[in-house]
């Protein structure tokens, strides 16, 4: 499949990429981007399966990556800055490695170059099954549906960002189905070629997603990494403490200059 990504451009200077994760969409990293675009060309877009992009049956890192450098080598820029988060991350570390003469250096949150063993994510495809199925009218009945589902109200407060009205009833943005059948896809990570580029790892310090032991597979695939934790925070972290997040990658693209 050829088609675009939707993304939204903003601000001017190098050019800077924002990946969201999954059941996201471009505006999960929306904290940053207000603040980045000031100094940045800041290019967010939708993944596929996601948000306003296109839909496919297929979703795996090999062509998410694709279709980010497709959308940079429409767009004519000159090599980016490429921050992702969680799955984001991993379509980031996939298109530096596939596609490196795209990137001038590399922001990874929350997630390593690894192979995911725990479903995470089971009781909340059962939440947005449940949407589907029962076709709530409005907005509070599909969030009750959810609730059912998945205890954690700030993870029901963020999917219910993709919620919208579809004629007489409620439905999701980004594509369940698609998202459910390549799950093992999205959990998966076939080791790359070490990327000798400049890479931030930034870790939540209450997260598992980056353990002890992703240290040696992470400094296999990136010899030049640096590691940053941020205190009091979770998978979340750029939502949970932006300003921290932000002083940390600006502090860290200054250095590499």
């Amino acid at each position: 499949m050829s088609a675009q990504l939707h993304y939204k451009i903003e601000g001017d200077g190098p050019p800077l990429v924002l990946l969201h994760g999954l059941f996201g969409n471009l505006d999960n990293l929306g904290l940053l981007a207000r603040d980045l675009k000031n100094d940045y060309q800041v290019i967010r877009p939708d993944l596929r399966n996601h948000g306003l992009s296109f839909q496919s049956p297929e979703h795996n890192y090999e062509l998410m990556a694709e279709d980010v450098a497709r959308l940079l080598r429409s767009l004519h820029l000159p090599p980016v800055t490429l921050i992702g988060h969680s799955m984001g991350g991993k379509v980031a570390m996939k298109l530096a490695a596939t596609e490196p003469a795209l990137v001038r250096e590399l922001v990874v949150m929350d997630i390593a170059p690894l192979k995911y063993r725990e479903r995470h994510h089971d009781n909340v495809f059962a939440g947005l099954f449940s949407v589907l199925e029962q076709h709530p009218s409005n907005r509070e009945t599909a969030m009750q549906l959810l609730a059912q589902h998945i205890e954690m109200e700030s993870v029901r407060q963020f999917l219910g960002k993709s919620l919208y009205k579809d004629g007489d009833r409620m439905t999701w943005r980004f594509q369940v189905e698609a998202l459910y059948n390549n799950y093992e896809h999205i959990l998966d990570w076939q080791p790359i070629q070490a990327v000798q580029m400049p890479t931030l790892f930034l870790k939540g310090a209450n997260s598992d997603y980056i353990s002890p032991e992703a240290q040696a597979p992470i400094l296999e695939q990136f010899p030049q990494a640096k590691a940053h934790i941020v205190a009091n925070t979770g998978h979340w972290l750029h939502a949970e403490k932006p300003q921290d997040v932000l002083r940390i990658i600006r502090k860290f693209l200054l250095s590499v200059g």
